[in-house]
């Protein structure tokens, strides 16, 4: 549609003829629904060469009788553990091409003073169910913490400061020995690539806590919910993964509009102070 407004001005402005932009508009018009009627745009089509997932403004009229469970399809979703060995993050990175990985970790309990910690390293991860740690956290023994993105891992691996020696987390220190801006994808190329970083035989032996790095909160839809839904919370939300998971037995809390007004109250209230206070004085 911006084509086409563009496109009649540009030929009111070569015409110099303003009796001629009533016709122009209405020829325009028709040439536009006859080539929505055969094909998309041309934006839409250079993106759909190019492989960008670029939504449409309205699903598909099938997705109203989609779940998002079967949305998700039949691959299986790799998954990482929170303190995941450096030789499994290269083979899973060299293996696949996915930009969000889920980060969990499991729970075991001491039966004699009831002090939960957490075993972070377990073999092939690369096959890990990530619907099984989500069954398995009903049970108490993993938990999904957050998201890791492919391009946080790569840097990780490429600046080698945050190795350690002990498959157990680093509980308590915190401490991020990055910049931010290193994190961030330059806009004048494709930024780092797993063939870009070498690791030395001694690397791939050591550990990774992926725990100060990852997204603590993602998005996450029930796996029953409708499939139209999901599409318009990528479309509004401009999201680029959601997290699919079981329905929950419970319910801890319920949020309403009234609840996301509690700080414009609290400004309302202090301004009508200071008006008062103002006033107030001679």
């Amino acid at each position: 549609m911006r084509m086409t407004v563009s496109l009649c001005v540009i030929m009111v402005e070569i015409t110099n003829n303003l009796k001629l932009l009533p016709l122009i508009m209405l020829v325009l018009l028709i040439s536009k629904a006859v080539g929505d009627a055969f094909n998309e745009g041309l934006y839409e089509e250079q993106a759909r060469l190019r492989g960008i997932p670029l939504l449409e403004s309205r699903p598909k009229y099938r997705m109203r009788k989609m779940t998002a469970k079967e949305g998700c399809g039949s691959q299986k979703v790799i998954s990482l553990p929170r303190v995941v060995k450096v030789s499994d993050v290269a083979s899973i990175l060299r293996s696949n091409k996915h930009n969000g990985f889920p980060v969990w970790k499991c729970f075991f309990f001491c039966l004699c003073c009831f002090i939960p910690f957490s075993s972070m390293v377990l073999p092939d991860v690369s096959t890990k169910n990530f619907s099984q740690v989500i069954d398995h956290t009903r049970n108490g023994e993993t938990l999904v913490i957050g998201l890791m993105l492919r391009s946080h891992l790569l840097v990780l691996l490429h600046s080698k400061v945050d190795f350690q020696h002990s498959p157990l987390p680093c509980e308590g220190s915190g401490i991020i020995r990055h910049n931010f801006n290193e994190f961030v994808k330059p806009a004048t190329s494709r930024g780092l690539s797993i063939d870009d970083i070498h690791l030395s035989s001694d690397d791939l032996e050591m550990y990774i806590d992926l725990a100060p790095f990852l997204n603590p909160s993602p998005y996450v839809v029930p796996e029953d919910m409708s499939l139209t839904k999901v599409y318009n919370l990528f479309r509004q939300l401009g999201l680029r993964h959601i997290f699919v998971v079981p329905r929950t037995s419970h319910v801890i809390g319920l949020i309403t509009r009234k609840d996301l007004l509690i700080e414009e109250e609290n400004e309302d209230l202090d301004t009508v102070e200071l008006q008062s206070t103002s006033r107030s004085t001679p």
